[in-house]
Parts: structure tokens; sequence; C-alpha cells
């Protein structure tokens, strides 16, 4: 593989991220890799998928949301990351994404994405219409889902989510919105703007499946929580063909089923793309 580590322009802080070429010949496409919640584009899928990608003849291009990891810093001590995310930016960090990657000549890419980045991918997909494939590893339901799942995933705030959302809201109206909320799990600390965010804008997973017309594929852990991660329901409301398969004993991140993950992957794209 070539490697280039590569910086992308957006309106506000720029984008980083790795793209991996064949070395031998010409790529015969593209694919993108969106990360999950407060990852980044070195750990999960995004480091694990391009090597077998490049392999089949693809470029990939593995990059950093600016809601990446949970806080950072990049060229001052202002706090950036997922703690300050919206969901507005990540859609519009995606659009950037496969700007740069037409301006290298590989328009609409084929896209591959983890949880959160999957969810995104869904919404990418239904505005780009000549997606040529897309590929959700355990992209989770968006909308309203999360919250209605919270006291059994312990996510966003577990049982106490509408206290927090309270308090989030109490926040913002005092104009301390971009101020610190500490949650009780994962993802640990928020703002009170990106939380409420979270809770109000996410278009729904499943509902946005119908303008999905390209060839999909949804890939679930066994051990996940089907509701909150719908990879059946997707299925039967996409309008393009759209494969199901779950991984036995496979929890969210796939810890020791990345080889796994990534034959699943390969197969699928030898047998619906490249042909």
């Amino acid at each position: 593989m070539k490697l280039e580590l590569i910086e992308i322009k957006t309106d506000t802080i720029p984008l980083d991220g790795l793209f991996y070429e064949p070395e031998e010949k010409p790529a015969k496409g593209a694919i993108m890799i969106c990360h999950g919640n407060t990852m980044n584009f070195y750990t999960g899928a995004p480091r694990f998928l391009p090597p077998r990608l490049c392999q089949l003849g693809f470029a990939c291009l593995s990059f950093n949301r600016r809601g990446h990891d949970i806080m950072s810093i990049r060229d001052s001590r202002k706090a950036v990351g997922a703690a300050f995310q919206t969901t507005g930016e990540g859609i519009a960090d995606n659009e950037f994404a496969s700007k740069w990657l037409e301006r290298k000549g590989f328009k609409n890419p084929i896209l591959i994405g983890h949880s959160n980045g999957g969810f995104l991918a869904v919404q990418h997909a239904a505005r780009n219409p000549h997606t040529p494939a897309l590929i959700l590893l355990s992209a989770h339901g968006g909308g309203k889902v999360a919250e209605k799942l919270a006291s059994r995933t312990g996510l966003l705030g577990g049982s106490k989510t509408n206290e927090l959302r309270e308090q989030a809201i109490q926040m913002i109206s005092e104009g301390k919105g971009s101020e610190l909320l500490l949650l009780p799990g994962w993802w640990y600390v928020t703002t009170a703007n990106s939380y409420i965010d979270r809770l109000t804008t996410m278009p729904n997973t499943v509902q946005t499946a119908p303008k999905i017309k390209c060839p999909s594929l949804f890939i679930r852990g066994d051990l996940e929580i089907p509701e909150a991660y719908p990879a059946e329901a997707f299925a039967a409301a996409s309008s393009g063909k759209c494969d199901v398969e779950i991984i036995k004993n496979c929890d969210h991140f796939y810890k020791n089923k990345e080889n796994e993950v990534t034959e699943i992957v390969s197969k699928w794209l030898v047998k619906n793309i490249i042909k």
C-alpha cells in the first residue's frame, strides 16, 4: 500500500486522515470509512479494514470527523472533539471528505461506517443517490432510539437521561451551552449543546432506509441489542438489496472478530461490487 497522511479543509478546523492506495496498479474505486463516536481513524474498522480493501484494488480514506475522540486539542489549548459535536457537523464532515476524494479523482465513494459513523453514512448515502454501495458496521438507530433505550444500554445518561436533559436545557438557557456536562457512563463528558443536539436532531436510520437504493450490507454482533443497531429493520425498509450478517460472540467493537468482519466485508464486495 501507499500511505499518505492527509488534511481535509472544512469551514472551521480541518480533518486529519490517512489515504491508502494500492501500490502496483491504479485503484478501481474508493472507499470512505467513517469512525464510531469518540473514536478516530487509527482505531477499529478504519484501521483494520484498509489493508484488505487495498488488496481488492480500492483506495481507502479513513479520516477523523471534527467530533473525534472525546476531547482533544489541535493547535492551541482550546478543547475540541466529540464533546462538542453536532449531527449537522458530522453530516458536513462526510461531505467535505467525499469532495476531497472527488478532487483526487474518486467520485461517489463506497461508504463504510461503524456505529455513529454508520448512522452518518446512511444519511450521506440518502443525500448522494449515486453512492455505489453502503456497508454498515453496527450502525445505530438514530432518532429517539438511543434515548428510549438509555436505561437498558447505560448510554447517553442511562437512567439519569431525563435528569441530564433538564440540566442541559437549564445550562443552555443560562448561556452555558458550551460548558461541560458529566455523564455517568460512556462517553463520560459532553457539552450541554452537544447533549441536547444528540437528543433532538438525529434522523431515524430505519426511516431513512427507503431512500437507500444502492446494495448494502449491515453487520451486527449477537451481543448487541437489535433495537439499538437495527440491521433487520433497516434491511426490510431499504429500497435496495440489503444483506444482514450477525456475528456470533461479538460485541459492538468487534474485539477479536476483526478478521471475521474483514472476511465478510471483502467477500461481499467481491460478490456485489467487483464481480
